[in-house]
């Protein structure tokens, strides 16, 4: 799959895990969808496999050496701005990963429903074309409703 553009409307996902377990379910998952997928085990080899190969979508790792998954998410905005982006997490509910603190467009917790959750985000994102930006700082604060006066 070394090609520049993508095949027709066949979109193409990069699947970014220093882990190998993890990436032949979570590719079988998006193949058995339709999707090409690509796969890199660092976050320096998923720059140059960007570089050198469309992606219509990254799904990556949190916890990678030397570079961890909000760096690489990082980088990538940097090349595409607009890239939609799916972190993973063995610990995103607890570890307090936001798409503020974050950069993803989507963080999904590690599991057992990890497969169908991670399908349907990409779905979402990749179809629904109204990607929603991933939240800024100043986009996440929410106004507090003025203290009422009491007679």
């Amino acid at each position: 799959m070394k090609r520049n553009e993508p095949t027709g409307k066949t979109r193409r996902v990069l699947l970014v895990d220093d882990n190998k377990n993890g990436t032949p379910a979570r590719r079988a998952a998006l193949e058995e969808q339709g999707y090409e997928t690509g796969s890199a085990s660092s976050g320096s080899e998923a720059i140059e496999k960007f570089q050198q190969n469309h992606f219509d979508l990254v799904v990556t790792d949190f916890r990678m050496p030397k570079m961890n998954g909000t760096e690489l998410i990082a980088s990538l905005r940097l090349l595409r701005s607009d890239l939609p982006v799916v972190l993973l997490s063995g610990f995103a509910e607890n570890g307090g990963l936001n798409e503020t603190n974050t950069g993803a467009n989507v963080i999904l917790q590690k599991g057992p429903t990890e497969g169908l959750q991670l399908v349907r985000a990409v779905n979402r994102l990749l179809h629904h074309r109204a990607i929603r930006k991933p939240a800024t700082p100043a986009a996440s604060k929410i106004a507090t409703p003025p203290k009422r006066q009491t007679s």
